[in-house]
């Protein structure tokens, strides 16, 4: 009779494993694309839209301008997780999280296939900007989704690591984008790469796009979203304006709590990129190759820090990130200013893999249950989203019109990233206090 009961007790704990994984796995791979898509026009757009697509405005203006167009994404960020919230909350996260993946890939082989400023004229930047507000549509239904399926699937004591997969897929499309990219430069000579083979990265994103639909379609709904909103009918008639009526301090605190994993990452992996090319002469393939490193190290340290969150506590860890992140932003400039690799590479891996994956190791768990399950889609994906357009879409525009301001100078930048790693440290603390 115990091994029947053992059995019977495997086959029921078997199956909310197996969702659990296929969870996990599809949030992974769907956050793979989309961040690859995303973080791709950050990267060609140091390098490329600033002459492609804003040559009549001059170097530094044409720099700023990329920049801008690079936030207007974020802007539209909140949009789509108001949309996609929306109909998340009401008829399930699996069908949303298929239509994100599928608009992102398609707004991206988009941007590929679009003429330049030589061709078309003021039409190019237009469009472009256009594109760009689809990426940002997409990607802001994307997270709110993928953090959901991975922690509501997730067992109990283990949904930071379970749903650590959501940030994960930031880093390798970290290295994906910047691989192909660098792959690219280093094969054609700059002229051939400014002319065409910037587009190359942007098509490939059709094939990612096919593997992530193949995934996700064998996802199943969250329990908890069928138990409580199908079941339980509990479908909340707007679910924003219902996560704001019953937890509207939620939204503050993702916003203030995500500036430390925005500043961090952004000045690190676009802003430092154009700045050090543009104003200290280093090589680009320098800033190239740190974002392979910081994607490639993020793989291991966000699923550890997750597990040490799971174990000793999400606040003690995140606590710790974002104080490192405050410590290490002048230390980070003046290696920059000093074109010592070495110390440059030390630094950006403390910042971008230290600091921002200690915090984002938290975020999933630590967001989603700020609201409840039926309005959680759209009470924790559009907080995340509005705090990205407060602190980081904006991010590597404001710190180059803050260098263009101080003549040069990088000490602006540097103090804006230690005031956003402080006051998310404040915040956090303050939480525990509570």
């Amino acid at each position: 009779m115990i091994p029947a009961a053992h059995a019977l007790d495997k086959a029921a704990i078997d199956p909310s494993r197996s969702r659990a994984r296929k969870a996990a796995l599809g949030s992974f791979v769907g956050a793979v694309v989309d961040w690859y898509d995303f973080l791709l026009y950050g990267i060609v757009a140091a390098l490329v839209f600033n002459s492609a697509f804003f040559p009549s405005v001059g170097p530094a203006m044409g720099v700023i301008a990329a920049f801008a167009t690079f936030g207007v994404g974020f802007l539209f960020r909140p949009l789509g997780g108001v949309v996609f919230g929306h109909f998340g909350d009401r008829l399930g996260r699996k069908r949303m999280l298929v239509l994100t993946v599928m608009l992102m890939g398609l707004s991206t082989a988009s941007i590929g296939l679009l003429p330049t400023f030589a061709s078309i004229g003021w039409w190019a930047p237009v469009l472009l900007v256009a594109l760009r507000a689809i990426q940002g549509f997409a990607v802001g239904g994307e997270w709110g989704g993928a953090a959901l399926m991975a922690v509501e699937s997730a067992p109990e004591g283990k949904k930071a690591f379970y749903s650590s997969g959501v940030q994960v897929g930031y880093g390798v499309g970290l290295i994906l984008s910047t691989g192909i990219v660098s792959i690219i430069s280093q094969s054609i000579d700059n002229a051939a790469f400014k002319s065409w083979g910037w587009r190359l990265p942007f098509l490939f994103s059709v094939v990612l796009v096919g593997v992530a639909l193949w995934i996700r379609s064998s996802m199943e709904e969250s329990q908890e979203f069928v138990k409580e909103v199908e079941i339980g009918h509990k479908k909340a008639r707007l679910p924003v304006l219902e996560a704001l009526r019953n937890h509207p301090g939620g939204f503050a605190l993702i916003i203030a709590l995500r500036l430390a994993e925005l500043f961090t990452m952004y000045i690190v992996t676009t802003f430092a990129l154009s700045y050090s090319t543009a104003n200290l002469g280093l090589s680009r393939d320098l800033f190239l190759h740190i974002g392979l490193i910081v994607g490639s190290v993020s793989c291991v340290t966000i699923p550890c820090f997750a597990w040490l969150a799971d174990r000793f506590g999400r606040r003690r860890v995140y606590l710790t990130g974002a104080l490192i992140g405050a410590l290490a932003a002048v230390p980070f400039f003046l290696a920059l200013e000093s074109r010592a690799t070495l110390p440059i590479v030390i630094f950006a891996v403390l910042l971008a893999n230290i600091s921002h994956d200690m915090v984002v190791s938290v975020q999933q768990p630590m967001f989603t249950e700020f609201f409840g399950a039926s309005y959680r889609y759209s009470g924790a994906g559009v907080g995340y989203q509005v705090a990205s357009v407060v602190g980081g879409g904006f991010t590597p525009f404001i710190a180059a019109a803050l260098v263009a301001f101080a003549g040069g100078s990088w000490h602006p930048v540097a103090a804006y990233l230690v005031i956003g790693c402080l006051l998310s440290f404040v915040v956090a603390w303050l939480m525990g206090k509570r």
